[in-house]
């Protein structure tokens, strides 16, 4: 199975964190399913860090190397199809981030994984 990762699902992956879901570990955590992370991500997070919202144990390079290369993830850009569905998404969520991760699982038609069943009113196919 091939999904989008939300940011926090990243994170709680990494650290072993959980509030993760058995499902979300049992996916993740298998072998077979080929995981991508947003550009949009590693920018949240980033943001995050900037305005002491979130704190790293490591400079925010390692992070991806360790969270997403080195766990064999995918890094997804965003490219102009998945703005031009971010054009035409009703405001059911104000948050710039996942609106972009909702507009990629949508134009690449994957799963996203995220514990935020307010995504769920854009018709993505939510795993948690």
């Amino acid at each position: 199975m091939k999904f989008l990762i939300d940011s926090h699902a990243l994170l709680w992956a990494y650290w072993g964190d959980p509030q993760l879901s058995a499902v979300a570990i049992r996916l993740i955590f298998d072998p077979a399913n080929r995981i991508l992370v947003s550009a949009a991500s590693h920018w949240e997070i980033a943001i995050k860090m900037k305005t002491g919202k979130l704190i790293l144990r490591e400079p925010l390079l390692d992070f991806v190397q360790h969270a997403v290369i080195d766990n064999g993830f995918t890094l997804l850009p965003i490219e102009p199809k998945h703005t031009a569905i971010v054009a035409t998404l009703p405001f059911h969520h104000k948050d710039p981030f996942d609106r972009m991760l909702v507009a990629q699982a949508l134009a690449e038609g994957i799963p996203l994984m995220s514990a935020d069943a307010t995504l769920d009113a854009y018709g993505v196919q939510r795993l948690w």
